[in-house]
């Protein structure tokens, strides 16, 4: 479409218009103002002078504004020109062309292929909705050897598998069916062992012996081992002297305060990923704390009563410069008729500088010292022959 289209239709309302006022007079010569009953006598003579109609919306879309901003249908162009007295819109354009204007020499035969088109469509049956849509969604599958080749080999890995499993036992099929609850139990039975001694499955050993930094033996005492974990309350070990301490764990770290009478406190941070599954543990001896011990057990029988007076008193030097005169001493007794003993610092002394064999099996609970490194604290107990023996 072309402005000059525009103006040729403009030129081809004004025909129409001349052609419907010889022979009638309608309210108004303008075609623009028909209204009501002139229109439909126009459609009358449309009808029978075209043999064609037009809606009275087509009308109003194209008569009643005026220039037009789009022409209408090619068969609406063709059925007004032959109204005017023209044989075609092309025909009708071909005696009205403005200056310098050229026509298509196939437009009118393009023109009249359009028209039969649309009268085709126009007058042929509407097909049903879900046919059409059926047609649409119907594609033609194009032949391809690969894609034939595929679904073969699919065909082939059916077959296949169709065949192995006729080829199962029968037999064993009610095995399976009969026993099938016996095999889930078993499984389930399998599973909560494994979940109940996950800890010891998975759990690794590690073997901590503890030495006298000083002497490079074994401690002498009783250690008293505190493992910390995160979240949890400690756990307390006593391990006798001479003894290792083995310890089981899947945890990664591992954290513990060791204590001893006769030793200073250590704390132990491992990291157990790197660590060696065995290790030796130096604690440093209190030297206070190890002559008070020392002295406490020492031996005074001599060869003659002068060499032993001497010792006596030696001894009992030494003690009262090591012992604070506030100390609190304690005896520990197995049986339930005692119990625990409090001892001042002169009947301690006393006790352990009387010649006597019991002196030998002396051991030491617990022992404190204040900052000037006097013995301030003394838990001792005297364990009988058999326990000793233990």
């Amino acid at each position: 479409m072309t402005d000059l289209d525009l103006l040729h239709f403009e030129q081809l309302k004004k025909d129409v218009q001349s052609q419907y006022l010889k022979e009638y007079t309608p309210s108004h010569d303008d075609i623009s103002k028909w209204k009501g009953i002139d229109i439909i006598y126009f459609q009358e003579d449309l009808r029978k002078k075209a043999k064609g109609n037009i809606s009275e919306k087509s009308f109003y879309t194209y008569f009643k504004n005026s220039p037009v901003t789009k022409l209408p249908r090619i068969d609406m162009l063709n059925l007004l020109s032959i109204y005017a007295g023209y044989d075609s819109w092309y025909e009708f354009k071909k005696q009205h062309l403005f200056a310098g204007e050229l026509l298509q020499e196939n437009e009118d035969q393009e023109d009249e292929n359009l028209q039969e088109l649309e009268k085709t469509v126009s007058v042929s049956p509407e097909l049903p909705k879900t046919e059409v849509q059926a047609k649409k969604v119907e594609i033609p599958t194009p032949e391809n050897g690969d894609l034939q080749k595929s679904t073969t080999d699919n065909q082939d890995v059916t077959i296949k598998t169709n065949s192995s499993i006729n080829s199962i036992d029968p037999p064993a099929k009610n095995f399976f069916k009969k026993n099938a609850w016996a095999l889930v139990t078993s499984v389930l039975i399998a599973v909560t062992g494994l979940l109940g001694f996950k800890d010891v499955l998975f759990s690794k050993t590690y073997k901590y012996c503890f030495i006298d930094k000083d002497r490079s033996v074994n401690v002498i005492n009783t250690l008293d081992i505190m493992v910390i974990k995160e979240n949890e309350s400690p756990i307390m070990y006593k391990i006798k002297p001479g003894e290792c301490f083995l310890y089981s764990t899947k945890d990664k770290n591992l954290k513990m305060r060791i204590s001893a009478p006769f030793y200073e406190p250590l704390e132990v941070n491992r990291n157990l990923e790197n660590a060696p599954e065995e290790e030796k543990i130096e604690l440093k001896p209190d030297d206070y704390k190890m002559a008070a011990y020392y002295f406490s057990i020492k031996d005074v029988k001599g060869g003659n009563p002068q060499e032993q007076v001497a010792l006596i008193k030696q001894k009992r030097n030494q003690l009262e410069n090591l012992i604070s005169n506030n100390a609190v001493i304690y005896q520990v007794y197995d049986n339930d008729t005692y119990g625990i003993e409090r001892l001042d610092k002169q009947k301690y002394i006393t006790l352990v500088t009387t010649p006597t064999t019991s002196l030998k099996n002396l051991n030491v609970i617990e022992m404190k010292k204040d900052t000037n490194g006097k013995i301030i604290s003394i838990k001792f107990k005297i364990a009988s022959t058999d326990e000793k023996n233990k």
